[in-house]
């Protein structure tokens, strides 16, 4: 029989790229690509460009080899439900949210990620609320793998695109107006179609000069975004491959219409990424599921005594949870304290 359960969700965002937040400590949701979609929708759902769940590393099969060097997954979902590896605005509000909710007391933070283990900074300011403010990320060295001769189309327009890696892929284009892009309702065409075979985003950028850029994102799986963190730290590394300057050290700042984010850049070209973070809702949502049964023979709850859900429990939870219905929003939204 399913039973209705109450999850708690928050809503945050970084410059305007919004996330809807799942708490899954013990890693017993099965969220499948419809239910993601669902919850992301902005008439029929919560409403988002993504989804985070936060589990921890011990809980999940992904995550576990990380468990070592940080305590939290961030099970990264595009609003499309398919995965995502990487997100830079996404992992500086899931980072709010853990100081927010006391598991995290600020500092410096390691988070994993499909993309790796990522290491965050959340500022300890004692006078500054719990639920905003700046947050950085190390990024990584964004890669620039190829292919060549990429291009990116909108209408009859079409310009040169280069590769680049951020844990996630890109194609970014220099523009003379950013007005060019279009509408973005649908994704730019890019070709050839071998070199994104799982698709890409793309960012449409224009350099200002004096190391500062401005653009305009077409997010894979979610569409036209205020702001993209991956993108900004895609955009900086093509601009400097198209100049041919030395990675740093160097700071870029990149507008986009939610804001303004600051991609530092070190002398080995390790990229960093900061800007604001804020959360604007929490409250929860409900899901017609079926929890697994209650523990019996001797075994207490979901977790072996160091965190590590022991093989018969986790099989009982993917009985349980293997059919989730429908998700329905109750909301009960509060402001975050």
């Amino acid at each position: 029989m399913n039973t209705p359960i109450g999850i708690p969700f928050a809503k945050g965002h970084g410059t305007g790229n919004d996330f809807l937040i799942l708490e899954d400590p013990d890693g017993l949701l099965n969220l499948t690509p419809a239910h993601t979609i669902r919850l992301c929708d902005r008439r029929k759902g919560i409403g988002a460009d993504g989804l985070l769940r936060l589990v921890r590393c011990t809980a999940s099969p992904e995550a576990f080899a990380m468990a070592s060097r940080a305590e939290w997954f961030m099970d990264y979902r595009n609003a499309d439900g398919s995965l995502g590896a990487m997100c830079g605005n996404g992992a500086r509000v899931l980072a709010r949210y853990l100081t927010a909710t006391g598991r995290h007391p600020g500092g410096i933070l390691t988070l994993a990620t499909r993309a790796g283990v990522r290491e965050l900074h959340i500022p300890t300011d004692r006078d500054a609320a719990p639920d905003q403010g700046d947050v950085s990320v190390t990024m990584g060295i964004p890669l620039l793998p190829g292919p060549e001769h990429i291009t990116v189309a909108v209408g009859v327009r079409h310009w040169p695109a280069l590769h680049v890696d951020v844990g996630n892929p890109h194609a970014v284009v220099f523009v003379d107006d950013l007005d060019h892009a279009g509408l973005l309702a649908a994704a730019p065409d890019v070709t050839p179609a071998s070199a994104y075979p799982n698709g890409t985003t793309v960012e449409f950028v224009r350099d200002l000069g004096s190391r500062h850029l401005v653009l305009r994102v077409h997010e894979r799986g979610v569409g036209e975004t205020p702001s993209c963190g991956t993108g900004a730290c895609a955009a900086v590394a093509a601009a400097i491959h198209r100049t041919s300057q030395p990675p740093g050290p160097v700071r870029y700042t990149i507008d986009a219409p939610g804001g303004r984010l600051l991609v530092d850049v070190a002398a080995d070209g390790t990229m960093t990424l900061t800007g604001p973070a804020h959360l604007t809702t929490r409250g929860t949502v409900r899901l017609n599921t079926a929890w697994p049964s209650p523990p019996h023979n001797g075994e207490r709850g979901l977790q072996q005594p160091h965190g590590v859900p022991t093989p018969s429990l986790l099989a009982r939870a993917e009985r349980g949870l293997e059919h989730l219905a429908d998700l329905h929003a109750s909301l009960h939204p509060r402001r975050a304290t």
